[in-house]
Parts: C-alpha cells; sequence; structure tokens
C-alpha cells in the first residue's frame, strides 16, 4: 500500500494488491512508485502514473510466462511493451513513465534490460497549435465581451451598495430596496428567497430585481461560473499562464512605488506544478498604468471578484484566492482533490469541464486553454514559467504557425548545420565511462537532443547516426570503440569499390571524423587496434545497417 500526499494535505492511497501480477511484483513496484511520488505534488500526476502502471501489469500478466518480479524482465518483454505503444502520443508518455518507475529499482540499472531501459523515446507531436490571428481575435473578443459584461455589472451594483450603506439613498425608493437586497448578497452569497408548497425556494422580489436569472440576483455582485472562465481566457492570452495556476491562484498584492500615483505594481505568485521540495511559485511583477496595460486587467480581476473573495474570507478565515466565482449548486462530494474545495456559496479557479463547457456554448470549437497559452507563448519569443528547452522543443519548433513565419530562420539554420557537417574532425567529448543521462544512439551517446545543430521542425534532431560524430552533444565512451573501430574499417574497405568522387562525396568526411577520434589527442592507436577485438555481433550489425544503403545497386 502506497498513500501520496498532495501540497493541501490531501492523501489518496494506492493497493498494490490489485495489480495483476505475483505478489514480489507488486512489492518491488510499490517500492518503485513509493520513491517516485516523493517527486509529486499533486494527485493527479499520481493517478496518471498509476493508470499506466495497471495498463502495463496487465500487459505483463497477458505474457506466456509472465515473470515473477521485476528481475524477471527480458528483453524481448520491453521490446515487445515499446513496439506496442510507440506509435502514439499516449503510448509514448506510457513508455515514458514506466521507464522512470522501473528505473528506480536498483537491480535494473546494469545489464541488457537496462539499456533497453534506456533507449530514446521520440517526442510526442504536440496535438495544439497557437492560434492563427483570426482564431485568437475570436477567442479573446468573445471573453472580453463576457467578463467586461459582468466587470460593468458588478461594478454598478457595487456602488449602490457603498451608497445604500453610507445612507446616500432615499429610504423606500427602488435603489434603496434594492440596496438592502444587494447587502443581504454580499453577507450571505444569495438574494431573499420564499418556500412555495412544494418545498422549492424561489426569488422574491423578482419583479424588482429585473428577473430571476443569475445576472440579475446573485449575479450583481458576484461572477458567475462562465464569466470566471473569460476571465481566465484573457489572463491566459495576456500573461501565458497555465489553467492549473487559476486554483490556487493568490490574490495579486501591490508593490510599494517610490512616490508613484498614476499606477500601481502588483506582485503575482505564479505557481509552478512540476517544481518540487516547497518551491512552488516564483513572483512576476505586473503594473497597471493606463487601460492599454497588462495590469489593468488584474486591476479589473480583483474587482470583480471582491465580494466573492470577501465572502470566502468569512466563511473561511485565511482564504484569499482572487479567481472565484458563486457557484450553481452546492458540492455533494469533493472528488478534484488537487483543487480547492469549495466553500458555499464559493468555488475557486476553473476546472477542465468549465473550460470546455464555455468553449461549447460559445462555439469556439474546443477548450481555449493550451491553444492560448501556446499562442502567447510563440508571440513572446521567450520562456514564460519554463526553460528555454522546453520554450524551444515543446513551444516554438513543432508550431505550425511558428514554421510558417520562420522559413528562412529555418534556412540560414540548415545552412549553418551544413558548414557545420563539413568539418573534418570529431565534434563531441571522448569520456571514460557512460552517463546515464544521456541518450544512446548507433555511433556514441547524445547528451541533449533538443540542442542538436541539425533539429528538425517538429523539435529532436533530425541528423543520420553518422553525423553524430560531428556534433558537439556526442559523447564516445570504452563501450562504443569496438563498434567504432570497425565501422572505420568497413568505411576504409569501400576505398576499393567506389569511385573516388562517390567515396569522397559519402564517405570521406566520416572517415576523417573517425580517423580524429582514433588519434593520440582522444581514443590513441592503441587502444583503437585492440578495441577491434572487441567487436560483437551487435556491432556488426549495427554498422551493417548504418551503410546498408550505400551498398546498395
Amino acid at each position: 500500500m502506497v498513500t501520496v500526499t498532495n501540497k493541501a494535505g490531501y492523501e489518496k492511497k494506492y493497493d498494490f494488491a490489485e495489480l495483476s501480477v505475483a505478489e514480489p511484483m507488486q512489492r518491488s513496484l510499490a517500492r518503485a512508485f513509493a520513491v517516485r511520488s516523493r517527486k509529486w505534488n499533486n494527485l493527479k500526476t499520481a493517478r496518471n502514473n498509476w493508470s499506466r502502471l495497471v495498463l502495463f501489469t496487465e500487459f505483463l500478466s497477458k505474457l506466456d510466462s509472465p515473470p515473477e518480479d521485476l528481475t524477471g524482465l527480458t528483453v524481448a518483454m520491453l521490446q515487445s511493451w515499446r513496439d506496442e505503444n510507440i506509435g502514439t502520443n499516449n503510448g509514448k508518455a506510457k513508455l515514458g513513465v514506466i521507464r522512470k518507475l522501473l528505473q528506480q529499482d536498483a537491480r535494473l540499472t546494469v545489464g541488457p534490460v537496462a539499456e533497453e531501459l534506456a533507449r530514446r523515446i521520440p517526442r510526442s507531436t504536440p496535438s495544439k497549435q497557437s492560434y492563427g490571428e483570426a482564431e485568437r481575435d475570436r477567442v479573446v473578443l468573445t471573453a472580453q465581451r463576457q467578463f467586461r459584461s459582468a466587470w460593468l455589472r458588478i461594478g454598478e451594483n457595487t456602488r449602490l451598495l457603498n451608497r445604500w450603506r453610507a445612507g446616500d439613498v432615499t429610504e423606500g425608493s427602488r435603489e434603496w430596496r434594492i440596496g438592502k437586497i444587494l447587502d443581504q448578497l454580499a453577507r450571505t452569497g444569495d438574494v431573499p428567497r420564499t418556500r412555495y408548497p412544494s418545498g422549492q425556494y424561489g426569488v422574491k422580489n423578482y419583479a424588482l430585481l429585473g428577473g430571476r436569472a443569475p445576472e440579475k440576483t446573485w449575479g450583481r455582485l458576484f461572477l458567475i461560473p462562465a464569466e470566471l472562465t473569460a476571465l481566465a481566457v484573457l489572463l491566459t492570452d495576456r500573461f501565458g499562464w497555465n489553467l492549473s495556476q487559476y486554483d490556487r491562484m493568490p490574490v495579486p498584492t501591490t508593490a510599494p512605488s517610490a512616490g508613484e500615483k498614476t499606477s500601481v505594481t502588483y506582485q503575482v505568485q505564479i505557481e509552478k506544478h512540476r517544481a518540487g521540495q516547497g518551491s512552488w511559485f516564483s513572483t512576476e511583477n505586473v503594473t497597471d498604468s493606463g487601460a492599454d496595460s497588462p495590469g489593468r486587467l488584474i486591476t479589473q480581476a480583483r474587482e470583480a471578484t471582491a465580494h466573492g473573495r470577501a465572502l470566502a474570507h468569512h466563511l473561511k478565515p485565511g482564504m484569499d484566492l482572487l479567481m472565484v466565482a458563486r457557484a450553481y449548486q452546492p458540492e455533494k462530494v469533493h472528488t478534484d482533490l488537487d483543487r480547492p474545495a469549495q466553500v458555499w456559496p464559493v468555488t475557486f479557479g476553473v476546472s477542465d469541464k468549465m473550460s470546455k463547457t464555455w468553449a461549447r456554448n460559445n462555439k469556439l470549437g474546443g477548450a481555449p486553454f493550451q491553444r492560448s497559452r501556446r499562442t502567447t507563448v510563440t508571440h513572446e519569443g521567450r520562456p514564460l514559467q519554463h526553460t528555454q528547452g522546453t520554450h524551444e522543443s515543446v513551444y516554438v519548433l513543432p508550431d505550425k504557425n511558428v514554421q510558417r513565419a520562420s522559413r528562412g530562420v529555418f534556412t540560414d539554420g540548415a545552412q549553418e548545420a551544413w558548414e557545420l557537417a563539413q568539418a573534418t574532425v570529431f565534434g563531441g567529448k571522448v569520456t571514460d565511462k557512460p552517463d546515464p543521462e544521456h541518450q544512446e544512439t548507433a555511433t556514441a551517446d547524445c547528451e541533449d537532443e533538443e540542442s542538436s545543430p541539425w533539429p528538425t521542425p517538429a523539435g529532436g534532431c533530425g541528423a543520420d547516426f553518422l553525423l553524430c560524430l560531428a556534433c558537439p552533444c556526442a559523447h564516445v565512451h570504452p563501450g562504443h570503440h569496438p563498434r567504432l573501430a570497425h565501422l572505420h574499417q568497413q568505411i576504409l574497405s569501400l576505398r576499393s569499390v567506389l569511385d573516388d568522387h562517390t567515396f569522397r562525396e559519402r564517405w570521406n568526411d566520416h572517415l576523417l571524423r573517425l580517423e580524429d577520434l582514433s588519434s593520440d589527442k582522444k581514443v590513441g592507436p592503441v587502444a583503437w587496434k585492440a578495441a577491434l577485438a572487441r567487436v560483437s555481433d551487435t556491432d556488426r550489425t549495427i554498422v551493417q545497417l548504418l551503410m546498408k544503403e550505400d551498398f546498395a545497386p
């Protein structure tokens, strides 16, 4: 049994006795899962890992001879699991989760199974693209109309409530009667209601309020969930924040200013779900210096949520989250434990369901947050709450809109890569031992494929394996020497069967890099010659595959 606890202190237990494998395997997987879970700060991650582990154990249980424990795993089993999943994004995600889980077991860190686990898993193809200009305008204008209408409505009613509380409204007038209702609404979250004989409750004074709709009743001081979603869409479009950011986003505070009276700077805490060890927040400064400034939206968000936040703090002291709305109905059971529980009648954040419902009701085709964030990040041209590597490999390179706008840049980059490829020396590093963090290729170990001089539009490295020897990311250790020495020998043998022009065009640069690698300043002639005695059948097969195309008639 493994218990995972999220940042809010909620727990979820996982019973490994339920898995369809032998008990020794259950215990080994439970230990590995427990080690991995120490780095998780939300239960969604645990749930995703668990669901993929269940699928893996079901796969093992259907084998002709299921292993009793992790030590019974074979390369053939893992290759079959890989072949079953490598073709889809979801399958690649399963492979990544299971690999990281199995690598927690010390028994699987060396040997053929460890080598199979270390095989590179191709990056998933992004399923979301940034918006084109017309698409983005449609989404943003829809959100602007909805949120601005709500902000104006709440502002108008707030001013009336303040006047009523100050005694500036004629007693008994229509405005006075509405002000009295607003006072109750602000304190309780609802307008006065009457009970019908059927047992149901209806709105009192609905004629005075102008109707029974939320915008005419409790929505006079509170955002409804769809309006809160519209606000989140605008914030994502402006700042590139994730949807999950809005669940626990503290109210932005105002930073001290040196005598500045015409603007205000907010300090916004941004939650980083992938960060660990308690460092989950970073701070962004956003200034409201006028109608078109980024901070104006923060000011409007604070104003539109003021009554909801005050009520939430009254009902649960210390609760001070920005993104609040008035819920339609009480939460029967709080199931999404990574999101704050409802404090009836106030609800917090924007769920996936709210996002999808908002898009469907506005006929926008799909939930907007991933595409809006991608659009903002690519337009901004710099990382937002993520690393430079993630910015380039996940957001920029795979994006079709960026690709179309960057054809000239790719052309220049391709020319630069071609010039680099012409270098006739080994471009990587010679090391004494392998690094488990590196990915194995056919000729070397790769330190970081995302930093390749030959990137593909979809991310990753577009070079063939022989060009690995020209790449600064390549690492060659003694385990590579036999294969490379054999490759050197085979390329030399081509001189007698190919004309000079063909050999120079196709093989000469690779030969010169291998000779540079075997020189005294790198591997050395003695070690290079000795490596030929250790060439394995696997090495011969891989070298044959590397050269097969060029042997073809």
